[in-house]
């Protein structure tokens, strides 16, 4: 079926933060005297937002007397090294241009804290007029949590039926789940396709031009 509009994960899916979020786990892991993390140990522990990513990272996990202080350090170093290596995906730029040239509104939504999702979402993808980050502060959870995905919706004004939700990892399957909505997952962020594959994903994208036919079409 076509679709009005199209919601969008951020990370792995718009936008490669790999490198800059794999320095601010190592500024972090380095601060505390723990071993540093490799780039595809953060690539598996990315996706379900900072505290989780702090979890998996730290030797200790969420017992760790200092876990609090962690993420607090983690916040403050990513915030403002965000931008330094991150860049969309080839082609995806265009992508977002095409789809909003043609009447179809995007959004983001993104567990990433909801003041860098804006940051970056104004940077890189200035056709994008709603993007919602983590605001659990807020009363709105985190994804798997439908809650983002209701706000984003009604924000762009377009049923819920007509629009399709676009992401890369397992989170953003039981996202779609959650809020009902049909999902399409790329292949070219932070998951393979054979984890995908074992959570029920069903509709795959291997490139931006892929994902657009598969919205319009």
């Amino acid at each position: 079926m076509a679709y009005k509009a199209v919601l969008f994960d951020m990370d792995g899916t718009l936008l490669d933060t790999l490198d800059d979020l794999a320095d601010a786990v190592n500024a972090t892991m380095r601060r505390f005297g723990y071993p540093e993390r490799t780039r595809d140990e953060v690539r598996q522990f990315v996706g379900n937002g900072v505290n989780r990513l702090l979890e998996l990272a730290l030797p200790g996990g969420g017992s760790d007397p200092r876990f609090d202080e962690a993420v607090a350090v983690y916040r403050a170093y990513y915030a403002s090294h965000s931008e330094g290596k991150t860049g969309p995906y080839p082609g995806v730029s265009e992508l977002v241009e095409r789809l909003t040239a043609e009447g179809i509104p995007c959004a983001v939504v993104s567990n990433k804290p909801d003041a860098t999702t804006k940051l970056l979402a104004e940077k890189f993808f200035p056709e994008i007029r709603v993007a919602a980050g983590e605001n659990e502060a807020g009363g709105i959870r985190r994804k798997p949590a439908p809650d983002m995905v209701y706000a984003a919706v009604r924000e762009l004004g377009v049923p819920l039926s007509d629009c399709v939700y676009v992401g890369d990892s397992e989170v953003d399957l039981y996202t779609g789940r959650a809020a009902g909505m049909d999902v399409i997952s790329v292949l070219w962020g932070f998951r393979d396709r054979e984890l995908l594959e074992r959570e029920g994903a069903l509709r795959f994208a291997r490139t931006p031009e892929e994902l657009y036919r598969a919205v319009v079409s």
